[in-house]
């Protein structure tokens, strides 16, 4: 669950970041542009291939069971992520790791004590949520439910999956607020 006012606050982080780059909401964000950014470098998984034999298995033969994760060294990020997804994936994941680096998440142990995976579901979902709307600015998603775009000529603009355009018109009320207001 998001605490209250955070929508709000994701909302003017986006304005920021986005401004900071130069990109308009109606202009696609370029994951590596933003990361060169913030400093955080990007690596992808596939530039291990050659040093362990499961990172062949992550990328070809399961390659869903590993998007990106954030690596720290102190308080340094870098950003290991599977490059073998299509690129709209790819934005997404690394827009979700960067959204952790902007919010400024602390560093947490990926596995327990008994080696489980740790998982912050507020931290994962903060994450979630900013990196859709840094995608997908809620100025865009009304956009393409007044209809300047259709969800799949979006997608196409914007660098992301159908999936994330329709997750953004409801996340952020586009298509309801709309309908009201006509």
């Amino acid at each position: 669950m998001l605490a209250r006012g955070f929508k709000a606050e994701a909302n003017r982080i986006v304005t920021e970041v986005r401004k900071e780059i130069g990109l308009s909401p109606f202009d696609a964000l370029d994951p590596h542009k933003l990361a060169l950014h913030l400093d955080i470098p990007i690596i992808g998984l596939s530039e291990f291939l050659n040093e362990a034999p499961a990172v062949h298995h992550l990328l070809y033969t399961e390659s869903t069971v590993f998007s990106a994760i954030t690596v720290f060294s102190g308080s340094r990020r870098t950003i290991v992520h599977n490059d073998a997804h299509v690129l709209s994936r790819q934005a997404s994941n690394l827009s979700h790791e960067l959204s952790h680096g902007l919010l400024l998440h602390p560093p947490t142990p990926a596995l327990d004590n008994i080696g489980c995976r740790h998982w912050n579901q507020d931290i994962e979902d903060e994450a979630t949520w900013l990196a859709g709307a840094l995608l997908i600015p809620e100025a865009t998603a009304l956009a393409i439910a007044k209809g300047k775009w259709s969800v799949s000529s979006a997608a196409l603009r914007f660098g992301v999956s159908c999936a994330m355009i329709r997750y953004r018109l409801n996340a952020t009320g586009a298509k309801k607020r709309i309908h009201r207001a006509s």
